[in-house]
């Protein structure tokens, strides 16, 4: 005569435990699997001022280093470079069909708001009620406003089919309780706002230059820029991991992306060395052809 075998109090507690320790870990998505947003052929435009010119002029600039990041992780992406120096929000919105949107990318960054408070009174105000403060000159009207603009790049961005990606003006000056940097606060605020609102991707550049810096310590050394508002090497690294990032990429693939970076980072190395001794050419001939003139009896024009 056979006898069921008995079964132990603890492994019938053990099992009663595990069962919904098992059901949720089926119930939770498997996050490594997320895709990177951005696919092969695709072209992404980047939109903004000369923190963008430079990004993609330079070598080791972010937008170079965003390309080869993706590059990297076996994705071959195009970019379209609609970055000038000095531009603000309005410029960059009357310019955007041409620069942009003519150019039918599937992606666009914009990154806009430093020349916007920079510029002061030759600036873009946030909204109408900063409009009439009165710390503007008589051309502020043409000009429109932060909100107006920016919401109106992201609508014609959406309305023909491109993807944004919305990225925080970074900051004026390394020195983090500058007026210019409270002035720029609530610019990036609005940011933030928006693209929750309109639901696209949003590269938080401005906490991670704060963070960054406060974490670096260093108050009276460039961490992050060559001049307190344009990059630096390491802060176009640090703003080529926000735009990954927002593009998706996680860690396993930003370790990737950061891998392919070294070459560029030598050019631009290199690059730099070479503009840096053409300068210093042109001026001692700028100066010699002064000394000789002056031996000569000729005044050089100013």
């Amino acid at each position: 005569m056979l006898y069921p075998i008995p079964y132990p109090t603890t492994m019938r507690r053990f099992h009663t435990l595990l069962i919904p320790v098992l059901a949720a870990v089926l119930l939770v998505p498997n996050l490594s699997k997320a895709e990177i947003a951005v696919k092969t052929g695709e072209k992404i435009a980047f939109l903004g001022d000369s923190i963008t010119a430079g990004g993609w002029g330079n070598p080791a600039g972010y937008v170079r280093l965003v390309i080869a990041g993706l590059e990297a992780n076996g994705i071959k992406a195009e970019a379209v470079p609609a970055g000038i120096s000095g531009h603000k929000s309005d410029q960059m919105l009357a310019r955007l069909d041409k620069d942009v949107l003519s150019k039918k990318p599937q992606w666009m960054t914009l990154s806009c708001g430093v020349n916007d408070v920079w510029h002061g009174p030759r600036g873009v105000p946030l909204d109408d009620a900063m409009a009439k403060s009165g710390t503007y000159d008589d051309k502020v009207a043409t000009r429109g406003t932060y909100k107006k603009n920016i919401t109106a790049i992201i609508d014609q961005a959406q309305a023909a089919g491109v993807k944004p990606v919305m990225l925080t003006a970074t900051v004026i000056q390394e020195k983090l309780d500058s007026k210019e940097n409270g002035l720029i606060a609530p610019y990036n605020a609005f940011l933030r706002e928006l693209a929750k609102e309109k639901k696209i991707p949003l590269a938080d550049l401005n906490a991670m230059f704060q963070e960054r810096i406060k974490a670096e310590n260093k108050p009276n050394e460039k961490v992050l820029t060559s001049d307190g508002v344009h990059m630096n090497v390491e802060g176009n690294k640090l703003m080529a991991i926000g735009v990954l990032q927002a593009l998706g990429l996680n860690t396993a693939e930003l370790d990737k992306a950061k891998a392919s970076w070294p070459p560029l980072e030598a050019a631009g190395i290199m690059a730099a060395q070479k503009a840096a001794e053409a300068k210093a050419k042109a001026a001692a001939e700028k100066k010699a052809k002064a000394e000789a003139d002056k031996a000569k009896g000729v005044s050089t024009p100013k």
